[in-house]
């Protein structure tokens, strides 16, 4: 019973929906808490209280930084439990694919590429790759070659995109929508679009390279 107890622990810091997104920021890279603040939308005391309880769940670390206290993902295997969630609630509950399909205008969404194809298809120069995330994720790592283009103004890019290559675009990871909703937009508009499997903290945790703003 105690070491279900520890495990349950787990389970219930995975439980609220302001606590995931702070891993999802995390997996982006470490963070202050007034960062991470900003970045949720949470008041500053209240961030502070969901990381203590990631953290007692050993799911994140810090570090101390002069005053400041810099969060971090703990290792990947966060990043992996993160997804773990992601797929069983794909697969079990129908309102999940409901909620993506409402992204896509009530239309299923082509398969999206493996990293592995993306990584070809870039060996190659056959692919446009667009990094959806905000700029200032983007100037901190991104994939090589990418182009920073938020959805919001994506339609002000149309007419610099090849509509001959294929649109490959990715975002933050797990619980990110940006991409699915870049590539219902893309497809909408005629081009050849798919969103990559995961975003850049799973790119960059196989090893692969990562590009940072000069």
């Amino acid at each position: 019973m105690a070491l279900l107890d520890e495990y349950t622990l787990v389970a219930r810091a995975l439980s609220a929906p302001a606590r995931l997104m702070l891993l999802e920021q995390l997996a982006q890279g470490e963070r202050g808490v007034e960062a991470l603040a900003q970045k949720t939308g949470l008041t500053v005391p209240n961030c502070s209280q969901h990381l203590q309880q990631l953290r007692r769940a050993g799911l994140v670390t810090s570090r101390r930084d002069g005053k400041a206290v810099i969060y971090r993902l703990t290792d990947a295997k966060t990043l992996e439990l993160m997804d773990i969630l992601r797929v069983v609630a794909d697969r079990n509950i129908a309102q999940v694919g409901n909620i993506l399909r409402g992204l896509s205008d009530d239309e299923d969404a082509p398969e999206p590429i493996s990293r592995d194809e993306l990584a070809a298809r870039l060996a190659e120069g056959a692919v446009t790759v667009l990094d959806v995330r905000p700029a200032d994720e983007f100037a901190d790592g991104h994939i090589p070659g990418a182009v920073n283009m938020s959805v919001v103004k994506l339609d002000q890019f149309l007419a610099a995109l090849d509509r001959n290559s294929e649109i490959v675009a990715y975002c933050r990871g797990p619980y990110c929508v940006y991409a699915h909703q870049a590539v219902a937009f893309l497809r909408k508009n005629g081009f050849n679009a798919r969103r990559l499997d995961g975003g850049l903290p799973e790119w960059r945790e196989e090893g692969r390279a990562v590009q940072a703003a000069s």
